[in-house]
């Protein structure tokens, strides 16, 4: 039977693919994570996370929002610097495999220094040095970059051509000379000598340890080489609810067992707030706010009671603080995970400031990233002294 004359058949135009589409695994976040969010942040932030050290809830949640495929911030397209930023940062913290299922659909791996870059040490870290070998081969731009030049003398001497490889590792050297990657290639090439102790610095580094039979387990590994080498998914941060002051414990305790934080848990940890020690004032008063950032709406006398705290404001600047304000006034998923992960990586392993704490748990607990926020909260109230 054929369809009236006016029935219309419904078409749906599919969203081009672009440098966030791609999914590394499966996050559970949406497919609107990145609505709202900013080109300009995530083009400065992405570079940040592949270079910078963070706290473990800030690796986490890194790893979560950039392992996530989703249609990126408008106006990115099929920005190769970004991919190649969003694969670095994944494997920076601990993330290779998420990193290598986004490089694997990657376009222009053989045009661009910064894609091949992170193409070349997701394989390595693979243990493939043969592909990794092959996007050196196939590069046809910045090939005489120091990272290119020291791939290639690898790629020469597991090729068994040491002559070549000798002539490219001087030249390397003599562009930007590297003790350790200088005596691990000196007796790759040589066949014979002292390497000294391995290195898991990078994926060039591991590939040379490995190759040379050195104690791995020895070594100190970056996270994404540590990640490499335990070849799991990535876990979600532990956190030892024992070690928590006893000043705390009401709110760790809450937390960890995922209950809600209300007014009535709040006016307790005011009590704390408002004691003579100063010590345990000021943990008092940190543990109140970071409470008040996990709860809803509050009666007038515990807003008020908050307003009074003394707890000094963070580190990040003004603008920074502003645009997360707003961010958390209009619930945006990426955007408050991208200038919470700006402010960590500012603050390195050890975490941002308190002040600055409290502003990022507010503005993952109203964007819906409860569990994000939840853990920057209990690395900060663990860390309290």
């Amino acid at each position: 039977m054929r369809p009236p004359a006016d029935a219309g058949v419904e078409v749906s135009t599919l969203a081009a693919p672009d440098a966030f589409t791609t999914p590394g695994r499966s996050t559970g976040l949406p497919p609107t994570l990145w609505r709202g969010t900013s080109l300009k942040t995530a083009g400065t932030v992405l570079p940040l996370l592949a270079t910078k050290p963070l706290s473990p809830a800030a690796a986490a949640l890194a790893r979560r929002v950039l392992a996530t495929g989703a249609p990126g911030p408008t106006g990115v397209g099929e920005d190769a610097a970004l991919t190649a930023a969003r694969a670095s940062a994944l494997m920076a913290q601990g993330d290779p495999k998420g990193a290598a299922a986004i490089l694997s659909r990657a376009p222009g791996i053989d045009r661009n220094p910064d894609l091949a870059h992170a193409a070349a040490e997701s394989a390595l870290l693979a243990g493939d040095d043969a592909r990794a070998c092959a996007v050196s081969d196939s590069l046809s731009a910045g090939r005489d970059e120091i990272y290119w030049l020291r791939l290639r003398a690898y790629c020469q001497a597991v090729a068994g051509h040491p002559d070549q490889a000798q002539l490219t590792f001087e030249l390397a050297q003599t562009q930007q000379r590297d003790v350790v990657y200088g005596r691990l290639m000196g007796v790759k090439i040589a066949g014979s000598g002292n390497p000294g102790a391995a290195s898991l610095r990078n994926g060039l580094d591991y590939a040379l340890s490995r190759s040379l039979g050195l104690d791995l387990a020895a070594a100190k590994a970056s996270p994404a080489v540590a990640a490499a080498l335990a070849a799991t998914e990535p876990e979600e941060p532990t956190f030892d609810a024992t070690a928590a002051s006893p000043d705390v414990a009401v709110l760790v305790d809450a937390l960890t067992k995922g209950q809600p934080v209300d007014d009535a848990l709040i006016s307790a940890l005011l009590a704390t707030a408002g004691a003579t020690d100063p010590k345990v004032r000021a943990r008092g008063q940190a543990a109140a706010l970071l409470a008040f950032a996990l709860s809803g709406p509050l009666t007038l006398e515990t807003r008020g009671q908050i307003a009074a705290l003394t707890l000094p404001e963070g580190k990040a600047p003004v603008g920074r603080d502003l645009a997360l304000d707003s961010a958390t006034a209009q619930k945006l998923m990426g955007e408050s995970a991208l200038l919470a992960l700006w402010t960590s990586a500012e603050a390195g392993p050890a975490g941002p400031a308190m002040g600055d704490r409290v502003r990022i748990v507010r503005a993952l607990h109203a964007a819906g990233l409860e569990t994000d926020a939840r853990d920057f909260a209990l690395e900060g109230l663990l860390a309290l002294k």
